[in-house]
């Protein structure tokens, strides 16, 4: 066949004159291809190929057609041909078309419907779309058929199949043939041969190369395989007939395995090739991946480019490649060669191609396959060579001899310089498992400068699709050694800059990294062997940041979610850092913190016993906001006061920071950490003790632990920073409250037992609660070890002549004892009662700075100050220095204005309710956000008969928060104390009422209440003694390993595993809102965090020391079809996209927008892991299934992922079906996981927690709320 009329044009002028013959150009060469390969090393001029065209024409040096940017290249003569395609797509796709570029082509690109709009399409002089949109996005690209008609309608002389796709298929380079149209690669009898796995192991055997044991023909069946495996023994290899890159493989180690890996990778392998044949070799342990490039062209001469180590790899696909292989002995290397050459002889082989081996731990290699085409890390090659593979490769196809190439013997081909490096950067998140990642590029910025290649297909705007691989990009270092090559490669992952979707740079980074890597050894088992180490991510700022404009984005289109945030909007002021007064800068910084360190608790309280004046411990940091703000005050303005109260109140007590509500709040509502809280204010503040609020046997939880899990609580709080521990019990009852000294003891830390003070002690009429009561429960605590003894006031009721009496008493019966004195301003005495219990004997009394304080919150800290200035009980803090720091925090308490109470004064009512002051404050916040305003006299009469009811009880959490769902179920069934014991037996009691009856928070002073106990237990099963005591040990082991395989074990600290054992579901929750936007977020300013930023607002921030950033926020856009909205940014001089789910779009849209998410927090709600494309669905509503069990099967990105029951239950909704594409997060099915037990010993992963009693505004119908 004559090459046809044109196929040599490519100019418009040219076109015009297609029937004239093409002219010769002075001292252009004639390009004849030869009929078959011959031994001898140059070509012989007269015969063509067998199964191509014949091609007797004339090249000259025309110019090829110029594009839209009207850019010329001439011809360069060393190619017949005029135009080629590429029927792939991608980075190889762009690869291609630039070196037919350079050597003057023109360039035709085929794109599937869902490729309309990628880069490859747009790099070719020609585009033309191939199948359908009703077709399979994969499938579209192995349709030979259209691609074929494509390239005649065309006039394309030339065909690259890529890699991938149709590059290993016979049938489609024949059918090339059949067309007159060039195939660039091997001959269809070489594919045959070579790519199907085994017939080139038969081809091996033949030629004397080693290979693993291993099946000659494909096979048909499961069954067939295990055959294999009885009599080679597991581990075996499955390994898909067809194609390569990992697809289609699995290793199976035993026989129950091999059924449904066996199905899998035979689907993955016909999706990716359009073949599901197998075949199945011994699995050998541990090799390296050496694999050797070879060039061939028509005339039986073969030269290899040297060697390239893949070792590195996962779920059997490269990720990082190495040339030359380092390290490898100098005799493997030349039998690797010589193998590999002998091969490529033995089967004639032709054009470029990969021979791949297996080198085991002593150095003997066996064979593994042959990839007839051009691989993905052919740029490794080129860079130590500079022989460009794909050039070669067209122009072989051409007809070009190696020798015309410049390699026409071995010794021609150039020498190895140096060493060369890629990395596959992928669309994959590895702190997830590398779940594969889809959507739009929002920022996209490649690395450069010297030794670095950047080989890709995406930019900034570009869409990452589910439908293909999720490779972004080729990035390559070279260098002269390994090592500066690693260095190189480091500095070019670090310069990414990717936003939008998540990568596996994190991971990449950790590999270039390790220690094994930069030995040049490393094995196929690297990253299995290595994922501690390479899984424990630093921080990355690209995808954090990302996130955290997700953040913003959200509260633009969907309004702020902050629960009881129902007040006045946030100030616009944001206060300054608060600055060192200069009387006090340079000042030594030191405190009482200095003594404890220095002799240990028992010495720093002599040390306070001794000191003549009166301690104060501010509790601006704990309960103060918890009191007036409902626990809301966020780390990030803690911090910006921490430097300066260092200095100001260097000479306080201890400050109280940390315990009580704030740890789940500050998980629950505030998205952060607790624990970093602690250590980054300690950092700020290493002078004064810290204090923090401990629950004895309660820890800082709502009900009863195991005993381990508070023993490491408090040793894990000891080793954050804290000092002083507090510890009360919510009734007062001993065993609770010696458990909780015992543990802190044992820690280390300054034992403070507690006197929860309730009653008026001062009243002759009250039968409870007199003195002799306290004092013989401070002899218990006296006797048992404590350091310190706190009076505990959590109502605001120790009247000033109370304290003067039971301080009195307590200073004469233990003088050798610290005591220290909490109350709240409830009834405007609390300044009154401080200076009564200084002046009888105190020595360290509560405050806070005066602009948090009076109300429910503690007495200001400015009038104790004063009133003892110059006195034998000077508190040591200069009352002028405290007004800068009372400033700060009225500024910033009106960031907070939404979570006010909007008390106006205080009340002396408390007298008669004796509610706890948090409680108070935060029991009317709720009752106004219910609508319940108008009830608040009928609560707060209820509360004091719900307290009557329950026996006159001591109220502090969480036994406060059982006389307020008492209150609110009184108020909300119409009932007064008789009438609650009177029809005890027919109500349905609140669940906190319960098991205060069952004993779960321990016993009364004055015993349980007769016979409404018995009525509301109707028989329930009681508690005798400590509840703790009866509650075996919690498996933390266990816990650490659940919580790791749920998020990444990178995410996951010890302090993590006690956060979830405290908190199973609010921990979920928190970490929840963490993979969704970051952890970013603490570092937002208030206003920020808390409402939506305005048109063109901006915010400043630090996000790391050293490091800024800036975010303005420009627009938000129209509601999309699929439900979202698109909001603009520029982040730090950036323009960026962001786009977000309109949570309303249902009511707008009038339909269902968007799927039903998965709740990530509740383990039945199964989400889809990834975004793919329903294949399977195994299950359907009442479908018992066990955890393991497979549900449904997904295709994403051209694997095959099982998603399996994480837990047993029963499935009550399959929200999918077969071929419905979703995204990640999307629900598959919801599985019911009721389950008998005690709450208490269910997996802290799947049981809830106890209700938050300090969290503001509950859902309708939720229990009003008690606090500390």
């Amino acid at each position: 066949m004559q090459l046809r009329q044109g196929a040599l044009k490519g100019s418009a002028q040219g076109r015009r004159n297609a029937a004239q013959s093409v002219l010769p150009r002075a001292g252009a060469r004639r390009v004849t291809l030869p009929a078959q390969r011959q031994s001898a090393g140059a070509a012989p001029r007269s015969q063509a190929p067998v199964g191509s065209r014949s091609f007797a024409v004339t090249a000259r040096a025309d110019q090829r057609g110029a594009g839209e940017d009207g850019m010329r290249l001439d011809h360069t003569g060393e190619v017949p041909f005029r135009k080629i395609l590429c029927a792939n797509r991608g980075e190889i796709a762009i690869r291609i078309f630039r070196a037919g570029t350079e050597l003057g082509l023109r360039t035709v690109a085929v794109y599937s419907p869902a490729d309309r709009l990628q880069p490859h399409r747009y790099k070719a002089d020609e585009a033309y779309c191939v199948g359908s949109a009703d077709m399979q996005p994969v499938s579209c690209y192995l349709d030979m058929d259209n691609i074929i008609r494509i390239a005649k309608e065309a006039e394309v002389d030339a065909i690259h199949p890529g890699y991938g796709f149709l590059s290993e298929n016979a049938v489609f380079a024949r059918k090339c043939a059949e067309a007159g149209i060039v195939f660039i690669g091997p001959k269809p009898e070489t594919i045959e041969a070579m790519g199907d796995k085994t017939a080139a192991r038969r081809a091996a055997v033949e030629c004397g190369v080693s290979i693993v044991p291993g099946t000659n023909n494909p096979l048909s069946s499961p069954d067939e395989a295990k055959d294999f495996a009885a009599q080679y023994g597991y581990p075996v290899i499955l390994k898909a007939a067809m194609g390569g890159g990992g697809r289609g493989m699995r290793v199976v180690r035993n026989d129950s395995e091999m059924a449904d890996a066996f199905i899998r990778a035979s689907n993955e392998a016909r999706s990716a090739f359009g073949d599901g044949r197998m075949f199945v070799e011994k699995y050998v342990e541990e090799p390296r991946h050496i694999e050797i490039q070879i060039l061939a062209d028509h005339y039986g001469n073969v030269v290899h480019l040297y060697e390239r180590d893949c070792s590195v790899q996962r779920r059997h696909q490269k990720v990082v490649e190495v040339a030359p292989a380092p390290k490898l002995p100098n005799s493997t290397r030349r039998a690797l060669y010589d193998d590999a050459v002998k091969l490529a002889r033995h089967v004639g082989y032709r054009n470029a191609g990969t021979v791949e081996f297996m080198v085991d731990k002593d150095g003997r290699h066996y064979f593994l396959e042959v990839n007839p085409r051009v691989q993905v890390e052919h740029t490794i090659t080129e860079e130590i060579t500079g022989v460009d593979i794909v050039q070669s490769q067209i122009k072989i196809a051409g007809g070009a001899s190696l020798n015309s190439l410049g390699l026409g013997t071995q010794a021609d081909v150039p020498p190895v310089y140096g060493f060369a490096i890629q990395c596959r950067v992928t669309s994959e998140d590895p702190e997830q498992n590398f779940q594969p990642d889809t959507g739009r590029l929002e920022a996209y910025r490649m690395p450069g400068g010297p030794g670095i290649r950047m080989d890709g297909a995406v930019t900034t705007g570009n869409v990452v699709s589910r439908y293909y691989d999720s490779m972004l990009a080729k990035v390559i270092a070279s260098a002269p050694t390994f090592r500066m090559a690693t260095q190189k490669m480091q500095r070019a992952l670090n310069e990414f800059q990717i936003r939008g979707i998540k990568t596996n740079i994190p991971f990449l980074e950790n590999v270039m990294r390790h220690p094994d890597f930069l030995t040049g050894e490393a094995t196929t088992f690297f990253i299995e062997k290595h994922q501690k180490e390479l899984f424990n991510f630093e921080r990355h700022g690209s995808l954090r940041s990302s996130k955290l404009l997700t953040y913003l984005a959200d509260m633009v289109v969907n309004g702020p979610d902050h629960p009881g945030a129902i007040g006045a909007p946030p100030s616009k002021l944001v206060p300054a850092p608060l600055e060192v007064p200069d009387a006090l800068r340079g000042a030594p910084l030191t405190g009482w913190r200095d003594v404890l360190q220095r002799e240990g608790p028992d010495g720093w309280a002599k040390a306070v016993r001794a000191h003549k004046g009166v301690l104060i411990t501010d509790t601006t940091m704990r309960d103060a906001h918890q009191s007036l703000l409902a626990t809301r005050m966020r780390t990030h303005d803690m911090l910006k006061a921490a430097p300066a109260t260092s200095q100001i109140l260097a000479g306080a007590g201890s400050l109280e920071m940390w315990g009580g509500a704030t740890f789940d709040v500050s998980l629950r509502f505030l998205h952060e950490c607790p624990w970093r809280r602690l250590e980054r204010l300690r950092e700020l503040v290493p002078n004064v003790p810290f204090q923090m609020l401990f629950r004895g046997a309660n820890a800082v939880g709502y009900t009863s632990y195991p005993d381990n899990v508070v023993r490491e609580f408090v040793a894990e709080s000891v080793r954050c920073g804290v000092d002083i521990f507090r510890i009360f019990d919510s009734l007062n009852y001993v065993d609770n409250l010696l458990f909780g000294m015992d543990a802190v003891r044992d820690a280390g830390g300054v034992v403070e037992a507690t006197l929860c003070y309730t009653g008026d002690l001062s009243d002759p009429r009250r039968s409870k609660y007199r003195l002799d009561y306290y004092l013989d429960l401070a002899e218990k605590l006296v006797n048992h070890g404590c350091h310190s003894l706190a009076i505990k006031d959590m109502a605001g009721l120790l009247k000033p002549r109370a304290a003067t009496m039971l301080v009195g008493a307590l200073r004469e019966r233990f003088p050798d004892t610290v005591i220290h004195v909490h109350t709240h301003d409830s009834a405007g005495t609390g300044v009154a009662t401080q200076l009564a219990a200084a002046a009888a004997g105190a020595d360290m009394v509560d405050a806070c700075i005066d602009s948090m304080s009076g109300l429910t919150s503690q007495p200001a800290m400015g009038a104790i100050v004063n009133a003892l200035a110059g006195s034998e009980l000077d508190t040591g803090i200069n009352p002028d220095h405290l007004i800068p720091l009372s400033t700060y925090w009225e500024q910033t308490r009106e960031l907070y204005a939404p979570f006010e109470s909007n008390m106006k004064a205080v009340s002396s009512d408390v007298y008669v309710h004796e509610m706890p002051g948090g409680q108070y404050t935060n029991l009317k916040f709720q009752a106004m956000s219910l609508g319940l305003g108008e009830e608040w006299d009928k609560i707060c009469k209820a509360y004091a008969g719900a307290n009557r009811a329950l026996g006159d009880i001591v109220k502090v959490t969480p036994s406060s928060k059982v006389v307020g769902d008492l209150a609110q179920f009184m108020v909300q069934n119409g009932l007064d104390e008789r009438t609650l014991v009177e029809r005890a037996e027919s109500l349905s009691f609140p669940s906190s009422v319960v098991e205060f009856m069952q004993g779960y928070l321990g016993r009364p002073s004055f015993g349980f209440p007769e016979p409404l106990r018995s009525r509301v237990l109707k028989g329930k099963h009681v508690i005798d003694g400590r509840p703790g005591a009866s509650l075996g040990p919690m498996d933390l082991a266990g816990l650490e390993y659940r919580l790791k395989e749920k998020y990444g074990a990178q995410a996951i600290a010890p302090r993590d595993v006690l956060s979830a054992a405290l908190y199973p579901k609010v921990f979920d929750e928190y970490m929840t809102h963490v993979l969704k936007y970051s952890d970013l977020i603490e570092k937002l300013p208030t206003r920020a965090f808390l409402t939506p930023m305005e048109e063109d607002e901006e915010v400043e921030f630090e996000i790391a020391k050293g490091v800024g950033a800036n975010i303005k926020y420009k627009a938000v856009g129209e509601l999309q079809p699929n439900g979202k909205r698109e909001v603009f940014f520029e982040a730090n001089g950036v323009p960026r996209v962001v786009e977000v789910t309109d949570k309303k779009a249902e009511q707008v849209l009038g339909r269902k927008a968007v799927r039903e998410r998965a709740d990530l927090a509740v383990l039945g709600s199964v989400g889809a892991p990834m975004a793919g494309t329903i294949i399977e669905v195994s299950v359907k509503p009442g479908t018992s299934v066990k955890p393991g069990q497979q549900l449904v099967v997904m295709n994403a990105m051209k694997m095959e992922t099982a998603i399996c029951a994480p837990v047993a239950g029963v499935i009550t909704q399959v929200a999918v079906e077969v071929n419905d594409a979703l995204d990640a997060g999307d629900l598959v099915v919801f599985i019911d996981t009721k389950a008998a037990g005690d709450v208490a010993d269910q997996d802290p992963l799947s049981s809830g927690d106890s209700d938050d009693e300090d969290a503001p505004a509950p859902a309708e119908g939720k229990a009003l709320a008690g606090a500390a």
